[in-house]
């Protein structure tokens, strides 16, 4: 193929010059490229859709387009792969087969390299099968030998051609043959190890992968760095409160949320919750409430922190013991605080097995709102089995309501289940 019929060339002009592109078929002009037979290129260059271009197909080794033209690339596929080359994977594959190229399309992989070439930014591309230059010597003129070696005698050449000629004739494959080499190809299996395996053949990427762990790494480095800088006395020296200052700096939306019930017969109130979740000490309701209004508090707040002491294991084998954030509300007006993604903070909610308190909730339905969230009943060790939570999934803890010793074991168990249902449903808010 010459280089002035070029599909490619040709294209690749018409693209350096902005040129418009359109379609048509027999009929005339079309304005769609499914329905097109042919793309106008220019106004004096209009060529087949169908039209093999010198762009060889992977796996092919044919180097002639005209006689193997199911080798090589045809003029719309490779001008599709430039006109969608801004287009998301998901939307080039779906715009490709609806313009019927179910095969012969060029993959998703090589797009941006054809795109490259035609727009001139690389000059090289692979799979491309180089232009054949035109010969104006007639045929059947013999090769001439170059510098001044004269053309050997009559007698010397009969003597010549028993033994070996200066010039070697070019080699043309049988045609036959190349069938046969094409069938062996079409039935060869490709041997596979365990490393072949395991690239598989769907490209992926992994950078998703890599930014997510390279702040925890980052995060694991600085505290290992703080670690060998700092003594045993700074250790031990830090409060038991952490710095408003540092806890500004976190994102807010690292904090879970627990809601509890509002019921004032529950036995787990804003005016209790902090010291049984915080000090793993249970206190009566009525009790802490009367202590609240004796300290100038009459009113419980609406979100109350909890600071929980958790230790951590590093990958050095370290213990690390540090303080996690929980936020309680009571009601959904103060989970409205958190704003609108509030509802996938939360990881806990207590009940009290009295299906009015979702009413308010995302869920109002208990089966799908325990679905979503951990759901707890806390209720009193000699009380019967409540019927109403038999099919809400919720796990019930029992409190003594003497025994304050045993309170630590509960809450205990408490933090335990819900670490590992955070862990396994909502792990971006597990922290430390």
């Amino acid at each position: 193929m010459s280089s002035g019929t070029d599909a490619l060339l040709v294209l690749k002009q018409a693209i350096k010059e902005k040129s418009p592109v359109t379609y048509s078929n027999e009929s005339g002009p079309v304005s769609s490229f499914s329905s097109a037979t042919h793309i106008v290129l220019s106004s004096t260059t209009t060529l087949p859709k169908a039209a093999p271009t010198r762009l060889r197909k992977p796996g092919a080794t044919s180097t002639d387009p005209q006689s193997s033209p199911q080798d090589f690339f045809a003029l719309g596929a490779v001008y599709l792969a430039w006109l969608l080359r801004d287009a998301s994977s998901a939307e080039y594959m779906k715009q490709v087969r609806e313009n019927g190229y179910t095969v012969g399309f060029v993959s998703v992989t090589e797009r941006k390299a054809v795109a490259d070439w035609l727009e001139d930014k690389t000059q090289s591309l692979s799979g491309l099968v180089p232009i054949e230059a035109e010969s104006t010597t007639p045929p059947g003129t013999p090769p001439q030998l170059r510098g001044t070696t004269s053309l050997p005698s009559l007698s010397s050449s009969k003597g010549a051609d028993s033994t070996s000629s200066p010039l070697k004739r070019r080699y043309v494959a049988d045609p036959a043959d190349m069938e046969v080499v094409k069938k062996i190809r079409a039935n060869e299996i490709e041997l596979q190890d365990r490393n072949t395996v395991l690239r598989g053949i769907k490209p992926n990427n992994f950078n998703s992968v890599k930014v997510a762990f390279a702040e925890k790494l980052k995060k694991l480095k600085e505290a290992s760095n703080k670690h060998h800088s700092s003594s045993s006395s700074t250790w031990s020296s830090a409060p038991s409160t952490p710095d408003p200052k540092l806890q500004a700096r976190k994102p807010r939306n690292n904090y879970p949320i627990i809601m509890i019930s509002s019921s004032p017969t529950s036995l787990i109130t804003m005016y209790n919750v902090r010291r049984f979740l915080q000090d793993a000490v249970f206190e009566p309701s009525q009790e802490a409430r009367a202590r609240a209004a004796s300290e100038g508090n009459a009113r419980a707040e609406d979100v109350i922190p909890i600071y929980r002491k958790r230790t951590t294991i590093d990958p050095s084998g370290r213990e690390t013991e540090t303080q996690t954030r929980y936020f309680v509300v009571d009601s959904a007006e103060a989970l409205a605080k958190f704003g609108p993604d509030a509802w996938d903070r939360v990881v806990c909610v207590m009940t009290t097995g009295q299906a009015w308190q979702f009413r308010p909730y995302k869920w109002q339905d208990p089966k799908a709102l325990f679905h979503h969230v951990k759901g707890i009943y806390f209720s009193w060790t000699n009380d019967p089995p409540n019927p109403k939570i038999k099919d809400w999934n919720v796990t019930e803890l029992k409190i003594d309501p003497h025994r304050r010793h045993v309170d630590k074991s509960v809450v205990a168990h408490f933090w335990r289940i819900l670490d590992q249902w955070t862990t396994t449903y909502k792990p971006s808010l597990m922290q430390g």
